[in-house]
């Protein structure tokens, strides 16, 4: 691993519960009560922390679930990608380079287009982190389109 955690200090990799609706030979629906638990504990987006991820590819979007261990804080960078960032439990912050801090939880969702940033004393792209004393268990679907600038609220 790139990281300097050791096995010993390491959390225990995260099971993140869900349901599958799927359907048999018959064409009959069922719900099986899954888990993800094919995580990697590594950064983001080199010098941001590492944090466990685990990440699905399908059709030009890579979709990956995220836990961010209580306390954890990454260093200023950008969004490796354009992504949107679905909060499932917990709550996490995100600290732009005007100083404008929002802090989200379960069902408040961001997109993430910080690319082509310039660094200002220090700051470039976003920092964020947990808030409070649970992982934060965040979807991230990230695109393969390059991102946009100058166009907020491009998604109506």
């Amino acid at each position: 691993m790139s990281d300097s955690t050791s096995d010993a200090s390491r959390p225990e990799k995260p099971s993140v519960p869900y349901w599958h609706l799927w359907t048999d030979a018959e064409g009959v629906s069922h719900q099986t009560r899954c888990a993800l638990t094919d995580f990697d504990m590594k950064s983001m987006q080199p010098p941001a922390d590492p944090q466990w991820q685990g990440t699905k590819t399908h059709d030009g979007a890579t979709v990956m679930v995220t836990v961010q261990p209580v306390g954890w804080t990454g260093a200023w960078h950008e969004n490796p990608k354009p992504q949107w960032i679905i909060p499932l439990s917990g709550r996490w912050f995100v600290e732009s380079m005007d100083g404008t801090r929002v802090e989200m939880g379960p069902g408040e969702i961001s997109f993430g287009e910080d690319q082509n940033t310039r660094e200002r004393d220090g700051r470039q792209g976003h920092l964020s982190g947990t808030v409070g004393d649970e992982p934060a268990v965040l979807m991230v679907v990230q695109f393969d389109s390059p991102p946009t600038l100058a166009t907020p609220c491009r998604f109506r």
